[in-house]
């Protein structure tokens, strides 16, 4: 495995990703020019895309759709580099593992490298054609499950347990204290992986850690051991010397009825009570917010304001469609919106943009992958240079100063330092008489902002 390459790892902590099987054989090296015993070698010769060439800027005239228009690498907007603002990441379980299956259907999607097998030769060949992929793509990051980049196991020290029936209570939610310690352990081994990879971030997705109905939920306890089982991640962290960031992924439903972490208000409240603030930060998803009933927007900034903006999975939902759709953002005034909260977070690192988005079922071209990526990264590149264009105007900006200006009085700024007391306000009332309320300007801002567009 090229480590070099692994920046960014993604693990989900509802199903608690682990990562050891990376030594499913003790007879089958990990490195992917390393034989296996009992499976068959790897005789792929030649490119995995021949017909593919290194993606490059063109410029937003170009015709070429495999070329980005907008994302320019190297090119500085607002004082860094465009792929030290976006820091993309490649997600392995859709790009590599997505199948096209859906509820209703069969997979549609065979790629030409796969053999129809589950062995370590085949998952060393995919890897090469992964490493390959991100080369033409111009990307050096990429974020995986341990699930997604080796065969199962069947034991603790090997098996992956993403979908395993012993979770399906949840997981440090469970109202099993062996399924809880069972839990335990896998993620030990997963932060001692992660460490060991030089990943920078280990995001948890308490998919299943919620409930079906509160008729036999005790929430309380619960709650408090969910708290117990991050605070028990944090100090195994420290222990082992992870300097990475812990993130927490909210999700308001799906598979669960009704999940912990319905979104970042929640999140931020659970991590306050539990004293857990300076620890986590928050991994927005855009379709997750959605399906909580925000905007991406909202979600971001939510987060940005409490100081635990740190990663953002890059995807869409269908507005039609009441499910995670995962698609790759192609909408510009999103993107634009996206853009300005992390402008105004000074960045996401050491997160970045997690392309946690899949082609559509019917999208069965190995080019295809190749063209939702350039799609998403140009989207987002686009919303920079639009975010660009409005901070260098300055009257998106100058709209929103004005409607708050009468806080920059003295009487304002007794409020805002919290020595706004009634009788001094109630004073002043008396003093001033009925106030005048000025206009929102709401459609004079959406004005502007299309304007930059």
């Amino acid at each position: 495995m090229r480590g070099s390459r692994l920046l960014l790892l993604l693990v989900a902590a509802s199903s608690l990703c682990l990562y050891a099987v990376i030594a499913v054989q003790q007879t089958c090296p990990a490195d992917l020019d390393g034989k296996c015993e009992g499976a068959a070698s790897d005789d792929w010769e030649g490119e995995f895309f021949p017909g593919i060439p290194k993606i490059k800027y063109e410029g937003p005239t170009s015709k070429n759709p495999l070329a980005y228009k907008w994302y320019n690498a190297e090119e500085v907007i607002l004082g860094k580099k465009m792929k030290d603002w976006m820091r993309f990441s490649v997600a392995f379980w859709h790009t590599f593992r997505g199948t096209g299956g859906d509820p209703f259907g069969a997979p549609t999607k065979v790629w030409p490298w796969e053999d129809g097998t589950n062995s370590l030769a085949m998952a060393k060949r995919r890897m090469r054609a992964h490493f390959e992929f991100m080369e033409k793509l111009g990307v050096d990051r990429w974020c995986f499950h341990d699930r997604d980049i080796a065969p199962d196991g069947k034991t603790l020290e090997v098996a992956q347990l993403f979908m395993h029936p012993r979770y399906m209570h949840g997981a440090a939610t469970s109202p099993e204290v062996k399924v809880y310690a069972y839990a335990a352990a896998q993620v030990k081994k997963a932060l001692e992986v992660t460490h060991y990879l030089g990943g920078e971030n280990y995001v948890f997705w308490g998919g299943r850690e919620g409930y079906q109905t509160l008729l036999n939920t005790d929430m309380k306890r619960e709650l408090d051991h969910l708290a117990n089982f991050l605070q028990a991640a944090v100090d195994y962290k420290k222990k082992i010397g992870f300097k990475g960031t812990l993130l927490i992924e909210p999700k308001p439903q799906e598979p669960t009825k009704h999940q912990y972490d319905w979104d970042v208000a929640t999140a931020f409240a659970f991590l306050q009570k539990y004293g857990l603030t300076g620890e986590f930060k928050i991994n927005v998803e855009c379709n997750h917010a959605t399906l909580s009933g925000h905007s991406c927007h909202h979600e971001l900034e939510t987060a940005r304001i409490n100081g635990l903006l740190g990663n953002i999975d890059a995807n869409t939902g269908d507005p039609q469609v009441g499910w995670d759709t995962d698609q790759f953002m192609t909408d510009i005034a999103e993107a634009t919106l996206v853009m300005s909260s992390v402008v105004k977070n000074g960045g996401l690192a050491p997160g970045g943009f997690n392309f946690d988005a899949k082609l559509r079922r019917e999208s069965t071209d190995v080019e295809d992958m190749f063209l939702a990526h350039i799609s998403g990264m140009d989207t987002l590149a686009r919303g920079l240079r639009n975010v660009a264009k409005l901070l260098e105007d300055g009257s998106l900006d100058e709209l929103v100063r004005k409607r708050y200006q009468s806080f920059d009085s003295e009487i304002g700024a007794l409020i805002e330092a919290g020595k706004g007391d009634f009788v001094t306000l109630e004073r002043k009332v008396l003093e001033w008489g009925e106030p005048t309320v000025p206009s929102g300007k709401q459609e004079l801002a959406e004005m502007l902002f299309q304007s930059a567009l």
